[in-house]
């Protein structure tokens, strides 16, 4: 009975959230509270339930995720971005362009959520296509490919941040795993893939050529600029590192743990770039802070939802829910990282969003890992994320993203778009079962 009320909760999520647009952390309480009361909680422990999960999901996140706002927005606004996209390219050069996108997309999508870094990115990719007269989607995919990794892969986002949280694992591991496993992942959905669409030839509206690109002379430098968008990942991967190599009790080790707590790591990210991309180019503070401000109000819906997908947890759990699919799926043939993956897909095709998709989905694999302990956590991190990115449509905002600025029809979008993020799903998977063997 608890399995099928559960699978009821998800189907009402879904109505509620796909078909009525009701707003998605309204969704979220309404159903979790409905989930409360048929599997027989009072009315206090369900209110108790709704403010531990807020607390105990946002709490390790509103840092992170603020900060990694924060940096997105200065790498953006200074102009940093610009310089990493266009620096590449030149790199490169026209015969291996699409690398060189791919390379500056999973920079550029480290530091900035994903709706964020698919603006920035578009008219870089507009520009470098009337440049070079190749095909607008031939090089504008392995860019976005990059993104959608990054988004779904790699810390400081929400959704791998936030399910790492919730499965005690490591951000550092996650994020060196998730690097591993993306290049591969990229190559195959981004440069490989786009050979395949040459054929497509879409004509987008002259009003988004025309977003304006700042001039070369006030752009930032390439090595600052990449310092500065690559700072999360640079202290994270050193400390952790250093961190096998000496003892975390000593100096070095306490110092180590110190800078690398995720939370450190982004504010120092943020104090960095404030000073190179802001304060050293002759900004004010003033602006700068509103710069910041600015970036933290653009994240308050995501924030809304990691807190309704911790109040379904939590009322899953505290319902006693979680441990009745635990003790049912237990002794299931089928690995965790695969059920993870598939449970977050069947969610992302039907509701859209890789986020709600990804945090319902540890939801359901929380108990399960608990008696599964030979899993590593990230690894899982990864195959549920993985799993969250399966078969974008047209409940999914991406899609419309891609399909108006591209100017695509339907079909055209589902033969491309939903193509990319499907092989970046399924690879991701592989990719996952792969490292298994060797971690």
């Amino acid at each position: 009975m608890p399995l099928l009320l559960c699978l009821v909760a998800i189907l009402l999520l879904i109505l509620l959230v796909a078909y009525f647009k009701i707003d998605t952390f309204i969704s979220f309480l309404l159903v979790s509270i409905g989930l409360g009361i048929a599997v027989g909680m009072d009315i206090h422990r369900i209110s108790s339930a709704i403010t531990r999960g807020i607390g105990n999901t946002l709490g390790p996140l509103v840092i992170i995720l603020g900060f990694g706002a924060m940096l997105g927005k200065l790498v953006a606004d200074s102009g940093a971005a610009q310089q990493i996209t266009a620096s590449l390219t030149k790199v490169f050069g026209t015969k291996n362009i699409q690398w060189g996108m791919a390379l500056a997309g999973l920079i550029i999508g480290i530091p900035l959520f994903y709706t964020a870094g698919f603006i920035v990115v578009v008219p870089l990719i507009f520009a470098i296509a009337a440049t070079t007269r190749l095909p607008l989607l031939y090089v504008g995919v392995p860019m976005l490919a990059a993104l959608s990794v990054a988004h779904g892969f790699l810390p400081p986002h929400p959704s791998p941040t936030a399910i790492a949280e919730q499965l005690h694992a490591s951000i550092s591991k996650t994020l060196i795993y998730g690097i591993i496993i993306a290049i591969p992942v990229i190559s195959l959905a981004g440069p490989l893939f786009a050979k395949t669409l040459k054929r497509y030839h879409p004509n987008p509206s002259n009003d988004i050529f025309q977003i304006k690109a700042m001039p070369e002379n006030e752009l930032p430098g390439l090595g600052i600029s990449l310092m500065t968008a690559l700072m999360p990942v640079i202290l994270l991967a050193v400390t952790a590192i250093i961190l096998y190599f000496v003892s975390p009790t000593g100096f070095v080790g306490k110092a180590m743990g110190f800078i690398g707590d995720p939370n450190i790591a982004m504010l120092l990210s943020v104090l960095i770039a404030i000073y190179f991309l802001g304060v050293k180019r002759g900004n004010k503070i003033p602006v700068i802070m509103k710069q910041l401000e600015d970036a933290f109000k653009s994240i308050s819906v995501i924030l809304l939802i990691i807190a309704g997908s911790g109040i379904f947890m939590q009322i899953m759990s505290d319902g006693g829910v979680s441990v009745y699919i635990g003790q049912l799926l237990k002794d299931m043939q089928l690995s965790p990282l695969i059920l993870g993956w598939l449970i977050a897909a069947i969610i992302r095709v039907c509701i859209g969003s890789a986020t709600v998709a990804g945090l319902t989905t540890v939801g359901i694999m929380l108990p399960i890992l608990g008696v599964n302990e030979h899993i590593h956590p990230e690894l899982m991190v990864l195959s549920i994320g993985a799993g969250s990115l399966m078969f974008s449509h047209v409940n999914d905002g991406g899609f419309w993203l891609f399909k108006e600025y591209f100017n695509l029809t339907i079909k055209e979008t589902f033969l491309t778009w939903t193509m990319m993020e499907t092989i970046v799903s399924v690879a991701g998977l592989a990719g996952v079962l792969i490292l298994n063997h060797f971690v």
